[in-house]
Parts: C-alpha cells; sequence; structure tokens
C-alpha cells in the first residue's frame, strides 16, 4: 500500500470526524482550518447548506498586532468569533476540528471560545 501523505492524513480524520457530526441552526458547526501562518474559524448550517459566520487570521485587524504568536492570535480569533456569534443568537456548537489533533493553537481557539461564552 502505498504511503498516504500529510494532506491525506488529514482528510482522511476528518471525514471519519464528519461521519457523526452535523450542524444546524440552532447549533452550527464550528469548523477550524488551519495553515502554517493563518486560522479560520467558520460556523456552519449542514442542514441548509449555509456558512453563517467566517473570521479568519488573515483579516486587516490581526496584522495591526506586534509580536503576537500564532496561537495568541488563535486564541484572539476564539475569543472574536464566540462574540460575534453571540451576536447573532448563536450560543451553541458543535465543535470540528477539521482532523487537526486537540493541542496547540486548535486547543486555544476553542478554549477561549467557550471562556466567551459559546456552548460546545
Amino acid at each position: 500500500m502505498a504511503k498516504l501523505t500529510r494532506k491525506q492524513r488529514l482528510r482522511r480524520r476528518h471525514f471519519h470526524i464528519r461521519k457523526s457530526l452535523y450542524g444546524t441552526a440552532e447549533r452550527p458547526r464550528l469548523l477550524v482550518r488551519k495553515s502554517l501562518k493563518h486560522m479560520e474559524a467558520s460556523l456552519i448550517d449542514d442542514l441548509t447548506g449555509k456558512t453563517l459566520l467566517t473570521m479568519t487570521t488573515k483579516a486587516g485587524s490581526f496584522s495591526t498586532v506586534d509580536k503576537e504568536t500564532k496561537t495568541e492570535q488563535a486564541s484572539r480569533l476564539g475569543r472574536l468569533l464566540a462574540e460575534k456569534a453571540r451576536d447573532r443568537g448563536i450560543e451553541q456548537a458543535v465543535f470540528d476540528r477539521g482532523g487537526h489533533p486537540y493541542h496547540g493553537r486548535v486547543r486555544a481557539l476553542a478554549e477561549n471560545a467557550r471562556e466567551a461564552g459559546l456552548r460546545f
């Protein structure tokens, strides 16, 4: 059997996770995507196939802070996402780590989103 690439292993893990997760309008799926430089978090309603809210560290507000680590950016992204979700009336979510291990930046985003009031 051929050796799988890192991206193929990630997609396989994400597929296995997605078999049991789905988001609704009341409890959307919080999807975390990660690259070497940036992170993106989206709230998705899988029943209608619509993205309710998307935030990324590529936005201009993240580049204004000097000497901030990627983990600190992920923490701030989690807080901002939870605040905007509450403004839109979303209080609960289903966490989808996107196949990534639950540590480092993914964990920082999740814990800060919980602290800011988003329940999952």
